[in-house]
């Protein structure tokens, strides 16, 4: 609610908005979702618990019903899905931006198993604009994309993505285009040791160094690239055949196709999606420097 002060009394420039826990990091979709809850809430805590509440029931239904679409686990284990108590802390306890960034993405991969891409991205899209975390699941995204449609399909998809960004981010973007980048999309952050969940028996100078966020960098590229090629595109021939095949799509790309052929796209698996998805973002896990609890929960407890 701090961070979004400054934003309600007219301020644009993100290197001046920031409040009690810091500068604020967060894309826009971040700043008008606090910034309706203060609106609704009068900064209350309690009717604000109401509300995540809510939310809380909201993503449970879209997760439950991932997972009944998926018949990858027996009905008696769903129950399981509400035992959380970490969860219930993050929603109704904690009140964490994570909440709404995770009930996006769930969201989106219900959209996603119903192979509705173009609305799966965009709702996808808006889940980042809450917190960078969801990036994670983009590369197992962008691979499902490639195999579930043609060039055309994938470009399209891509835009209305984008479009979403630069919507939600103009009124910055048109002032101070550059701090707003430079804040809500900052890859190059260094993270503080004490959060972090997977490297804490690293010493503290090795965690910061950027030699070992470049080793871990290189770690998860090469993950993803090993799980790409042997896992996900293995009916393709592997991952660069898949990518000779795009490419040649590309080649023969024209705007008048563009506009007068129709996207093809070709069926998957609803459990295939979901697993490509979700081990996908569990490699980003695997391979983040620093991960806060929440995420971890909502994303990977789920």
């Amino acid at each position: 609610m701090s961070q979004v002060s400054g934003f309600l009394e007219g301020e644009r420039d993100y290197g001046n908005l920031k409040g009690d826990t810091g500068p604020l990091v967060y894309p826009a979709g971040f700043l008008y979702i606090y910034s309706a809850l203060q609106h609704v809430t009068r900064g209350q805590v309690y009717p604000a618990q109401i509300l995540f509440g809510l939310l809380y029931i909201v993503n449970l239904a879209i997760v439950l019903s991932i997972y009944v679409k998926t018949s990858v686990v027996p009905w008696w284990a769903l129950s399981l899905l509400a035992l959380s108590k970490r969860v219930h802390s993050i929603f109704v306890l904690r009140l964490f931006n994570d909440c709404f960034a995770t009930t996006f993405l769930h969201a989106a991969l219900f959209f996603l198993l119903k192979q509705k891409w173009h609305l799966g991205l965009i709702i996808f899209s808006a889940a980042v604009s809450v917190k960078m975390n969801v990036l994670l699941y983009a590369p197992a995204l962008l691979i499902l994309m490639l195999q579930a449609m043609d060039v055309f399909g994938v470009i399209s998809a891509l835009a209305g993505a984008a479009l979403v960004q630069i919507l939600l981010g103009l009124p910055f973007l048109l002032t101070h285009p550059v701090a707003y980048l430079s804040k809500a999309f900052n890859l190059g952050r260094v993270f503080i040791h004490f959060w972090s969940v997977n490297f804490k028996f690293v010493p503290e100078p090795t965690f910061i160094s950027r030699e070992f966020a470049v080793a871990l960098l290189v770690a998860h590229l090469g993950l993803l690239t090993v799980f790409a090629h042997y896992r996900w595109c293995r009916h393709e021939g592997g991952l660069p055949s898949l990518l000779r095949l795009k490419i040649a799509e590309l080649s023969s790309f024209s705007m008048t196709r563009f506009y007068c052929t129709s996207s093809t796209t070709k069926l998957l698996r609803t459990e295939y999606i979901a697993t490509t998805m979700f081990v996908g973002n569990f490699i980003g896990i695997v391979c983040a420097r620093s991960l806060h609890y929440q995420f971890y929960s909502c994303c990977a407890g789920m």
